[in-house]
């Protein structure tokens, strides 16, 4: 794998079993800082599952990950400062106004009372949040939970992001208003890993891996992976068919 001194995150080999089922297998990267790597594919591919290894919520069945030159089993209390990790399911407190659920972070992270109003403005001013201070979380939008989601992930300044389809189900204009976030962060030098269901999320990404039935079938720039077709959807589509295509018919030459 090409690699450049760069790299924040390095994934080498890794596989990842529940029982029987095989979740990820044999799946290696490398995420630069100041840049977005997005992971897309079929459903159940197994992209949770590697965003939550990376993450350090489960250990490897196999391999190795590295975050900032740590090992995140070996070194998961120094990895878990370096990184911000958005699960799909993210736990904001919906009784919680918007300026208490960033106050909470903050309290988590121990931030420093010197610095909370200045991360309080840049980063609920980074989502169009400061004029709904005292919303209550629950009572947001969709789009809003989200950007209050990743501006509490954001809090305490992390070096990377890991997220897991944020945009899942958002409207169009938060969806757009959310990637200008990540655009600016990757801006700011942040290595940024997020998976999408949505394509025209994958074309901004700097790099795709794309993933079907837990394996990585390609890893290139959305370009080159839509090199000779209409689309990148139409693109993924064909590959994952292929393969499809292929195991069937390994199966009935056995």
């Amino acid at each position: 794998m090409r690699t450049s001194d760069n790299v924040f995150i390095m994934v080498e080999g890794v596989s990842m079993s529940f029982g029987a089922t095989v979740a990820v297998q044999d799946v290696s990267l490398a995420v630069p800082k100041g840049t977005i790597f997005g992971l897309v594919g079929s459903d159940g591919a197994g992209k949770s599952t590697l965003l939550r290894m990376i993450a350090t919520m489960i250990k490897p069945t196999k391999g190795k990950i590295a975050i900032g030159g740590l090992d995140v089993v070996t070194g998961k209390a120094k990895v878990k400062p370096l990184i911000g990790y958005m699960p799909q399911r993210f736990g904001l407190y919906q009784d919680l106004t918007v300026a208490e659920n960033i106050e909470f972070f903050m309290d988590i992270f121990g931030i420093k009372r010197e610095e909370r109003k200045r991360r309080k403005e840049k980063y609920l001013g980074f989502s169009n949040l400061l004029p709904f201070l005292d919303r209550q979380a629950g009572n947001l939008s969709g789009g809003m939970k989200q950007k209050l989601g990743l501006a509490c992930v954001l809090v305490h300044e992390p070096e990377a992001l890991i997220l897991d389809e944020p945009t899942n189900g958002v409207d169009p204009v938060s969806r757009q208003e959310f990637w200008e976030i990540l655009l600016e962060m990757r801006g700011s030098g942040m290595a940024i890993m997020v998976s999408t269901a949505y394509l025209d999320e994958g074309e901004k990404c700097d790099a795709l891996a794309l993933m079907h039935k837990s394996q990585v079938l390609a890893i290139a720039t959305p370009s080159e992976i839509s090199a000779g077709f209409p689309n990148l959807e139409d693109a993924m589509i064909q590959r994952i068919q292929d393969v499809d295509k292929e195991l069937m018919h390994d199966t009935f030459k056995r």
